[in-house]
């Protein structure tokens, strides 16, 4: 069924690609031409091909204040060595700042979510993380455990093996199955695709079985991969999922001209590590999650 569904769609999507929004070299889009909802024609193509919305992406035509970039932002740390006073820094400043989540390991969620109690920042944390070759009913189980401990968001690595051996059905059950435990429990899902590892129908591919499975988020990347969010990666998933499914680019996102750009291409969260110095526009040090 989701085979089928996917050779339907993503032929027409990488040939509309190919003809006018993206400046692609081999199998990585560099950018977009133009924004795709500017041109009424491209706004019905896309329609035709299956997004029940179109979006611009947040921050399109405008200037987003600190405040607002802040209120996108999964304040990260999923670092092996981060400590636990690490992780109580991570919250102070989530609060401080205002930022939408922490984005902590496991082992951390019953941790942020008594220190984050009285404030608006969610706790978020990762699901078959980094390789997401765990199987189906073990990310199930983390999912729900989490949840149990007070996960407010979960970010799951989906089973990139799989799905570059076009295991499709495979893939989809192994989202679906995480996010309706999610829904049941009123959490929000993102879907870690690790753009980096595929091309561009792979990525396209991705993103039409997440939107199927009904999950709330893609997102780009886990930071542990040879490669982050790219403004084409991001526009290009923005193109597949209209505005039916949000879109989170993470990994090497260390600037505020970085985080603005991913939100200019269509990305309406951000993870990252360096956070704080985004807002605060300040330059990184280039470590990692």
């Amino acid at each position: 069924m989701i085979s089928s569904i996917i050779d339907r769609i993503v032929s027409q999507v990488l040939t509309e690609k190919a003809l006018h929004d993206y400046y692609c070299i081999g199998d990585t889009c560099k950018g977009w031409e133009r924004n795709v909802v500017e041109q009424p024609e491209t706004v019905q193509k896309i329609i035709d091909i299956g997004a029940e919305r179109i979006a611009a992406g947040i921050g399109v035509g405008e200037k987003l204040e600190d405040r607002q970039i802040a209120r996108m932002i999964d304040h990260t740390l999923l670092r092996p060595d981060a400590t636990p006073d690490d992780i109580s820094k991570l919250c102070e400043e989530a609060k401080k700042y205002s930022f939408a989540s922490v984005c902590i390991n496991p082992c951390y969620v019953p941790m942020c979510r008594k220190l984050l109690s009285n404030s608006d920042v969610k706790v978020c944390t990762v699901i078959g993380f980094p390789l997401g070759a765990s199987t189906t009913e073990v990310k199930r189980m983390e999912a729900l455990q989490a949840i149990e401990n007070g996960a407010q968001e979960i970010d799951m690595v989906m089973n990139i093996g799989m799905l570059k051996q076009g295991n499709y059905d495979y893939v989809f059950e192994d989202i679906n199955r995480v996010v309706l435990s999610a829904k049941g429990h009123k959490v929000v899902c993102k879907v870690i695709l690790e753009t980096s590892l595929l091309t561009d129908e792979e990525k396209v591919k991705a993103c039409l079985i997440c939107k199927n499975a009904k999950a709330d988020f893609v997102k780009t990347s886990t930071g542990f991969s040879k490669g982050g969010a790219t403004v084409g990666d991001i526009a290009l998933m923005r193109y597949v999922v209209g505005s039916a499914v949000g879109v989170k680019a993470s990994g090497g996102i260390r600037t505020k001209e970085d985080a603005e750009a991913m939100i200019e291409s269509g990305a309406d969260r951000i993870g990252a590590s360096a956070s704080v110095k985004i807002v605060l526009g300040e330059k990184d040090d280039g470590k990692g999650y």
